[in-house]
């Protein structure tokens, strides 16, 4: 089921199915932010991902002597949740366990994902509490995935990404699904990154933030458009469109999570770049995304 948010700048529609945003757009003009999910190119528009970010070796991991099955950023993304709270400006959502997921996470949990409005910036939220007797280990991370404006005025490489504070970031290759890890390399983050659909044809882009503030805009000189994302207290972030399909979107996604090392070991207790929570307690994250339409 769709709800709706909505203030006198913008208005969201986020489904129930994966907690995910369906639509962003600007209350005056009506430009929509957000993709709309061409299942040709990429069928979503904004997924949860919970409770792994990326890919495991093979999609499984062993734990407890166990081996179990785990798809792609986890299956939160593919859940229907229970709406726990909902106002004009803010909603909130809630994943638990089932016997469906505790076949693929042998864990007992709640994840809460909140949405708040404040003027036109969105904060999508994270909770994740262990209701379970043993230490919570899990990944959790956003996708959004955002339409770039093009017309006969505008093309994509007009569009550009800066990234702030202006530093160089390291840089984490993927080797195909998984990171390349003894071929990091210190990237060029304090200098504009043009856009294009060559940027992405060896995957995502992944920065490791070591947890700092950190702001990533998506704009261009043409109009008065720009997103900008903050991924507040994210280690990691991906920037990613699909390739060699391509469209006019992009994805500027904070990570508490990461895809397999090439040189893992597939036990969940050694993955790295995951949460590990104590029995009883809670752990939050978030980011921010503000959204300024081509015309004011």
């Amino acid at each position: 089921m769709d709800y709706t948010i909505s203030n006198n700048m913008l208005q969201v529609v986020i489904s129930s199915h994966g907690a995910e945003i369906q639509s962003v757009k600007d209350m005056h003009s009506g430009e929509e932010f957000m993709w709309q999910a061409d299942p040709e190119i990429w069928g979503r528009h904004a997924p949860v991902l919970f409770p792994i970010v990326g890919r495991l070796k093979n999609d499984e991991y062993t734990y407890g002597g166990k081996t179990y099955h785990l798809g792609q950023h986890g299956f939160a993304r593919n859940q229907e949740f229970e709406v726990e709270h909902v106002s004009d400006e803010s909603i909130t959502f809630l994943l638990k366990e089932t016997a469906e997921t505790l076949a693929m996470y042998p864990f007992k949990f709640e994840l809460r994902v909140n949405y708040n409005l404040l003027n036109n910036l969105l904060e999508e939220n994270f909770t994740v509490t262990n209701t379970d007797t043993k230490e919570l280990i899990f990944g959790i991370g956003g996708h959004p995935g955002f339409n770039i404006p093009t017309d006969e005025k505008s093309k994509k490489e007009d569009f550009y990404f800066s990234c702030q504070p202006s530093v160089a970031r390291i840089q984490i290759p993927l080797r195909g699904s998984y990171l390349d890890w003894n071929n990091r390399s210190l990237a060029s983050t304090d200098s504009l990154i043009a856009l294009s659909d060559n940027l992405f044809q060896n995957d995502a882009l992944i920065f490791q933030l070591k947890g700092h503030d950190n702001k990533i805009s998506l704009r261009t000189d043409d109009s008065h458009f720009h997103i900008n994302v903050w991924t507040r207290n994210a280690p990691f972030v991906g920037v990613w469109s699909q390739y060699p399909k391509t469209a006019d979107y992009v994805c500027i996604e904070p990570w508490w999570g990461i895809a397999d090392r090439n040189d893992a070991s597939g036990k969940l207790e050694e993955k790295y770049g995951m949460n590990h929570l104590p029995v009883g307690d809670s752990f939050n994250a978030g980011f921010s995304m503000a959204f300024h339409a081509k015309e004011i």
